[in-house]
């Protein structure tokens, strides 16, 4: 079994920083490529970011120099360092990976975290 497990999220204010972290573990033999999504109230799940394990790095024109993503490989690790949230950055985020396990090549989801930005 491959878990995502995602952790940082919260409450900021306008202006202000988060990081958020997702672990992968369970019985995983390569991990591609690792990403993050996020979903506002009424809106469709959107691509924020996106690092390949080259660590090569796609961006959200949205998020776009306030946003930065990297890994460590060797520890299964995705990060999201959010500077200058806006209020419309609030959303529930999601990690994703695409993980070769035991079981295969999948596409795996964290639970979700909640990030709010008070104006």
């Amino acid at each position: 079994q491959v878990q995502l497990v995602e952790s940082g999220g919260g409450l900021v204010q306008f202006g202000g920083s988060l990081r958020l972290s997702c672990v992968a573990s369970g019985s995983i033999l390569k991990i591609n490529d690792m990403a993050w999504y996020r979903q506002a109230p009424g809106k469709e799940r959107e691509l924020v970011a996106m690092i390949n394990s080259g660590l090569m790095t796609t961006y959200a024109d949205s998020v776009k120099g306030r946003f930065t993503i990297s890994r460590d490989n060797a520890k299964n690790t995705v990060w999201l360092q959010m500077n200058s949230l806006k209020p419309e950055d609030t959303a529930v985020y999601y990690c994703n990976a695409d993980i070769a396990s035991r079981f295969g090549l999948r596409d795996y989801w964290g639970q979700g975290i909640q990030v709010t930005v008070s104006s």
